[in-house]
Parts: structure tokens; sequence; C-alpha cells
């Protein structure tokens, strides 16, 4: 009978440390190995075309550039468009069909001169009916005077009655009456019919025409099918420039104050000016105070709702004629922006971006003075994102 106490021989069971790894099957090392190499390059390959593969930024951009003359020696720029002083929407105080029209755009009319007609067969014929009613009017006066001066003749002999004579009195001032009211009906009448023609108020020159022949105009344009106005009319000698200021550049500008105007239009020329009025009120959405500017000397070419940048002198300065100042590099405000505290631009370098630390100046209108961080030439970034950082992929938009 086998012996159930001996134990179990258990060496069979030991691991032989001696074996080497080399002993392994090379096909599990060669697998582990290319796995190795594959994530390597994976990981190599996504660094090497991130670029390309991370979507681009569209962006409008706008170059750094100088500026000289009398925008680098001005106080301040500001920026506004030119408007007439004396200006007006010349409507008609009668309600008709728009019979004449005697002017167009651009052409030049005088004070009380007729610009346009109105029908007015029936105000005419209402006139001419007045105008027979004070006839009748004064006939029948004439006859009532008549039998007065007698009643009163035969009242002093004693030949009627006083309540005869008081009758014939009283006949007498009710055509007197009649007289008045006829004519107060012939005044109305005309100034009906002088209603229905369209005069300029004062010497200007026809900006648009707001209706034609044949159409209906009222005042206030009573219905949706009237017209409240003929022509827009405007004194070309009464233009000036409005320019927004800001708040914080109010305390710069002062009545008087001697000043060049710069036409969008006409970039080259420059018309010399005056601060003539700083309106006494402020924009509280746009935080700017209207300055009114006056022209010293103007040409046919200024024309009203043109864009203007107004160069504002410092007051104490004496400049003269074809005086010059350090030229001055200069970025659009929208190209600065605030990232940690600092003013940065952000500027295209190939088709990545660079946030470049910027020491702003003055404040040109709608560009900043640059002392320090960007050079003349270089392309920056408009209205760059919050997200935008170094290092960003951009693609320029047109």
């Amino acid at each position: 009978m086998e012996n159930k106490s001996e134990k179990p021989d258990l060496s069979s069971l030991r691991i032989d440390k001696s074996q080497r790894i080399s002993d392994r099957p090379r096909s599990k090392v060669w697998r582990y190995l290319l796995i190795v190499v594959l994530a390597i390059i994976v990981v190599g390959a996504y660094f090497w075309f991130k670029n390309d593969i991370t979507p681009a930024t569209k962006v409008k951009t706008a170059t750094v550039r100088v500026i000289g003359g009398s925008e680098a020696e001005a106080a301040l720029v500001a920026t506004g468009y030119v408007v007439a002083q004396r200006k007006a929407e010349v409507a008609s105080k009668a309600t008709g069909r728009l019979e004449y029209l005697g002017f167009e755009e651009g052409d030049i009319v005088k004070s009380g001169e007729v610009i346009a007609r109105i029908d007015n067969e029936d105000i005419k014929a209402a006139l001419d009916l007045a105008k027979a009613n004070l006839l009748y009017a004064e006939a029948d006066s004439l006859n009532a005077g008549r039998q007065y001066r007698r009643q009163t003749t035969l009242f002093e002999s004693g030949s009627i009655r006083e309540t005869e004579l008081e009758s014939a009195e009283t006949a007498y001032k009710l055509s007197l009456a009649s007289i008045a009211a006829a004519a107060a009906s012939v005044k109305a009448a005309e100034v009906n019919l002088e209603n229905t023609y369209i005069r300029a108020p004062f010497d200007g020159t026809v900006l648009t025409k707001n209706a034609d022949v044949g159409e209906v105009v009222a005042p206030f344009a009573s219905s949706a099918s009237s017209k409240g106005s003929v022509v827009t009319l405007a004194d070309m000698g009464s233009l000036e420039v409005e320019a927004d200021v800001s708040e914080a550049n109010i305390q710069k500008v002062s009545t008087g104050q001697r000043c060049e105007i710069v036409l969008d239009a006409y970039p080259e020329t420059r018309y010399p000016g005056y601060v003539k009025k700083i309106v006494p009120t402020a924009d509280r959405a746009r935080a700017t105070v209207m300055t009114k500017i006056g022209f010293d000397d103007i040409d046919r070419r200024v024309l009203p709702e043109m864009s203007a940048r107004v160069n504002l002198f410092p007051v104490d300065s004496e400049r003269q004629d074809g005086d010059t100042s350090q030229p001055t590099v200069s970025v659009p405000d929208e190209a600065i922006t605030s990232r940690d505290g600092r003013k940065v631009v952000f500027r295209i370098e190939s088709d990545l971006v660079n946030a470049v630390t910027v020491e702003v100046g003055r404040e040109l209108g709608s560009m900043t003075e640059i002392l320090k961080g960007v050079d003349a030439g270089d392309r920056v970034v408009l209205s760059p994102p919050g997200k935008m950082a170094s290092g960003d992929k951009v693609e320029i938009s047109n």
C-alpha cells in the first residue's frame, strides 16, 4: 500500500533562471520594436505637419506706415464728414399733383426762385370766385352808402322817423363788413395759390431730387403714396466738417484753434481751417464730443458727406506752411490689443503670426503712434481674435 504521508516532488515546477531572453521567439521581439518605431514616426509626423493640418484663421491686415508733415506735427487727429450748415428738405405747404419741376441735382437756385409747382387750377378758380364776391360786396356797399346818405338827409328834414335812419345805417355797415370778408377770402385764395409754388428758401445747390412730375406731394408726407419733400437744397458756402473727438482728448481742443483738413477724396490737398465750435454735449454711446471745423478757403471739389481727416495743431504752435516734422511710425487702432497687461500687435511672418509687444504714443485719428516694437512695412492683423496667440496659422482675407 502506498504511503500517503510521502511528499510529492516539486522540483520540476521551478523556473529555470538561466534561460535567456534571446532564447524567446524572434518574431515577438521584432513586433515590439516595429510598434515602437511606428509610434515615434506618427508623433514626429504630427509635429512636422502640424501647421499644414491646423485650420488657418482668416484675418484682415494692414501695413505699418510712416506718416510725416502735418500729421506727425498734429497734437490730435480727428475724423468726420463734410456737412452743410444751411441745408433744407424743401417741401410744399399744399397737397396736390406735381405739375412742374424746374431743377435737377447740381443746379444752382436763387432765394425765392420757383423750384416746382403743384397743379393749381382749382385754387385759381377759387381765387376768381373770391374776387367776384369782393366786387359784388363793393357794389352792394356803394348802393347801401347812397341809401344811408339819402336817409340821413330826409331825417334831418323831418321826413322820416329815426328807425328808418337806423335801418339804413345798419345796412351800410353790413355792406362794409361784407367787403372786409370778401377781401379776406381773396387774400386766403392768394395764399393758397402761392402755396402751390415751391420756392427756394435761400441761395443754394440742389443735392437730391425727391419727387418727379406727376407724383403727389403733401406736407409731412401724410400718406404712403405721397412725397414729403421735392428737393434737398444746401448752401455750398456754409460747408464745414463735423468731427468726433474722444472725451479723453477734448481738453486738447479750443475754439479758434488752427487745423488742417484732408479729404479722403483728395489726400494730396490740404485745406487750412479752424475750430469753429465745440458742441456742448457728448455722445454717451461713442464717448465723443462733436467739433465743428470751418474752412478758411474752399473750392468746388468739396462736397457734402465727404469723409475728412482733421489735423489739429497745438494751440501754442506757430506753424508755417512748409513746416516738416519727424516722421512717425503708426498702425491702425484696431491692430493694437492687450495680452497679459501688455500692448501687442500680431505681426505676420510667412503664414504665421507673432505677438509683438509695442510702446504706443499719440492718437492720430484712426491711427496710433508706435514708439517701439514694429517697423514700417510690417504687416499686422486687424481686430485679432481674443484667442489668437503666437504661432497661429492665418489666412489673409480680402
